[in-house]
């Protein structure tokens, strides 16, 4: 039997095209102070981690490691555990949402001190993108792409990002995170093309970065 006429189906354009959202460092401030303490401490975890809302939600109090640095996600969603990189930040919100606690108590919980229940996330994200100004309004995995995005941005090798996103191997990362990691060909370009003097100056002035305001009201 011929395949001639499968050959000559084309493709959809930009199937392959990742077209990731991702939250600028301004909008991650926002959005963290628009947000209730409880779900607060939630999305500062998932911005600080790359972590799902799932792993976020079912993460123990004795899975925080604070001698070494790490989180570990004993349910992931590749179905092995895996151990997530903290930074600096990362670790001092862990170490304050962990003091007395219980090792199996949930780090994360509601204002009620009930667990993070399957879509209750939605609600309280719309409502937090709509208070910060941020449309249109995302949803909570927004903020793990931010997580994957920012690294990427700053040069760090696809094979880590990997890692710490638990991804199997380096394919989806870099469907979604390649095009924003600095690169020869980019650096090559902007080095050397001329300015043409086609664009006009601003005289716009950036205001600086709003203060991170913790649960307890003090700046950071």
């Amino acid at each position: 039997m011929s395949d001639d006429a499968w050959r000559r189906v084309k493709p959809f354009r930009a199937v392959e095209t990742a077209r990731v959202r991702y939250l600028s460092e301004a909008e991650c401030v926002r959005l963290v102070n628009a947000c209730e303490p409880a779900f607060r401490n939630l999305v500062r975890g998932a911005l600080l981690t790359g972590c799902r809302y799932s792993e976020l939600t079912t993460m123990h109090v004795a899975d925080f490691n604070a001698d070494a640095g790490v989180v570990t996600i004993r349910a992931s969603k590749a179905g092995k555990p895996r151990h997530v990189v903290l930074t600096n930040e990362g670790q001092r919100l862990l170490a304050r949402l962990t003091a007395g606690k219980l090792g199996t108590d949930p780090i994360f919980v509601r204002a009620d001190g009930g667990m993070w229940g399957k879509s209750y996330q939605l609600r309280p994200m719309l409502e937090a993108s709509t208070r910060a100004k941020i449309k249109p309004a995302i949803s909570f995995h927004v903020l793990r792409h931010t997580h994957g995005s920012t690294l990427a941005m700053r040069g760090v090798p696809m094979g880590v990002i990997a890692q710490q996103l638990g991804h199997a191997d380096t394919r989806m990362t870099e469907k979604h995170y390649a095009h924003l990691a600095p690169s020869y060909v980019a650096d090559t370009i902007r080095a050397h093309f001329p300015a043409l003097g086609v664009a006009e100056e601003s005289t716009v002035t950036s205001l600086p970065m709003a203060p991170f305001v913790t649960a307890r009201g003090s700046e950071r």
